[in-house]
């Protein structure tokens, strides 16, 4: 068992989840005081001791399934089926789902995705990809028409509110047996391939790794509610950090002094304290199609922590630039970006950025707001629609500013490429940084507030 939970702890760090070894201990000593035969116990005593937040449940979830399922090889999966007695046909199968779904029995859709998989999934040695075996169950089980036959089922009269309300529950009960399938077929592969071959594909990205530019909906609302905590966790890192740093060089003369009482034991010791003062922040963001998420959320992660500058002013621009602090003053931030995406003045000629016309409006009418406590960051990918980069702006912006970064959200390697001009506004600033995810935006600001 315990190279079991080594491996398992291993894979969770592979996986992006951060687990000490301390974690690894006072897991092994949680599961002295629990059966380890309970399986949802033993589950909870890992999770409790080695997740410290939510987000990263389902990931601890999919391999927790992969390391510790049932059986071991293809031969206990024969003798699992064998349990389930005979299939029956497709359609007493699909009433059998429909049955579950309709009362909500959760235990119910586990056994009815078990069967499934299978059943119509047939997860074979020789085939590696899971969404392969998933479609083979969906195209028996069709989502949408086993959605409609249970609002069909639902009582007439019913008014639009309740409609909708039945429908989202019945939405959330198929996600529901849609995971429990996809859970199964990993399983599965994991007893014909092992499960540290399989759980290097089966976990999804964590929410502080999803690429900004490329997230669905879905993952936009995982890395909302992400941000928060990651804010708040940063904010305090930053704030020992300044703690720190106030404490400033050893005063030996009141050192000498404050310890005369005692003969130098203990020895007294006392510092020359050093005014820490915080930084002013300046935000200009691209907020053009192609990188308006980056832009969105690196607004969010700043403004979540803003007590840590003296203040944060930020602009936005397409091919013109406006300035949008007021919106973020006393506001809820989806609120602001609401009103941002409405009121700001950033399309005056054909709505394709134009990094050469905003950076020059900012220096002409911001400029001379900048000084040696302020920060700059740009953030956008560089592409210039091959118009004028106005890239001495980024150069003047140094001559003032304490530091200017810019934060690209495009990989690198695609940085020159096409109408790209990275090269030219980096060599003009301290440094441009890719950062396509909350673990790198992080990091950056970590490493330089």
């Amino acid at each position: 068992m315990l190279p079991r939970i080594l491996d398992f702890t291993h894979a969770l760090r592979d996986a992006g989840v951060p687990v000490a070894i301390s974690e690894d201990l006072d897991a092994l000593r949680a599961l002295a005081h629990i059966p380890i035969e309970d399986k949802e116990a033993f589950r909870a005593s890992l999770a409790t001791t080695m997740i410290k937040t939510e987000a990263h449940r389902p990931a601890f979830d999919t391999l927790f399934d992969l390391y510790f399922g049932a059986g071991r090889g293809p031969k206990a999966l024969e003798e699992r089926d064998e349990a389930d007695g005979e299939p029956g046909t497709e359609e007493e199968y699909l009433d059998d789902l429909f049955r579950a779904l309709l009362s909500g029995d959760s235990q119910a859709l586990r056994d009815l995705a078990r069967r499934a998989v299978a059943r119509f999934g047939r997860v074979e040695s020789e085939r590696a990809g899971s969404p392969y075996f998933e479609y083979r169950v969906f195209r028996v089980v069709d989502m949408n028409t086993m959605l409609g036959r249970l609002m069909r089922d639902m009582e007439e009269g019913l008014t639009p509110l309740e409609e909708r309300m039945w429908r989202d529950e019945f939405e959330a009960r198929l996600r529901k047996f849609r995971e429990e399938v996809q859970a199964e077929v990993r399983r599965r592969l994991a007893e014909y391939k092992g499960a540290e071959q399989v759980s290097k594909h089966a976990v999804r990205p964590l929410p502080e790794d999803l690429d900004f530019v490329r997230a669905t909906r879905d993952e936009i609302l995982q890395l909302r509610r992400a941000i928060g905590p990651l804010a708040r966790r940063l904010a305090t890192r930053l704030a020992m950090k300044k703690r720190h740093a106030r404490k400033g060089r050893l005063d030996v003369r009141r050192t000498v002094r404050a310890s005369l009482s005692t003969g130098g034991v203990p020895f007294d010791t006392r510092f020359k304290h050093r005014t820490v003062h915080k930084p002013e922040l300046f935000i200009l963001c691209d907020i053009s199609g192609s990188v308006a998420a980056f832009a969105r959320f690196t607004l969010m992660f700043v403004h979540a922590f803003q007590a840590q500058f003296s203040r944060v002013r930020s602009f936005v621009f397409v091919d013109t630039l406006d300035e949008v602090t007021r919106l973020f003053d006393n506001e809820d931030f989806l609120v602001a970006v609401d009103r941002m995406n409405q009121e700001a003045d950033v399309v005056w000629l054909d709505g394709h950025s134009d990094y050469g016309t905003s950076l020059d409006r900012f220096w002409k009418q911001y400029g001379n707001d900048l000084s040696r406590r302020a920060s700059v960051l740009v953030l956008g990918d560089a592409r210039n629609n091959y118009r004028e980069s106005a890239a001495w702006v980024i150069k003047e912006m140094r001559k003032k500013a304490k530091r200017v970064y810019w934060l690209n959200p495009e990989p690198a390697m695609y940085w020159d490429t096409g109408d790209s001009i990275a090269s030219e506004y980096a060599r003009n600033a301290d440094g441009m940084i890719e950062v396509r995810n909350l673990r790198q935006l992080e990091d950056f600001i970590a490493r330089v507030v």
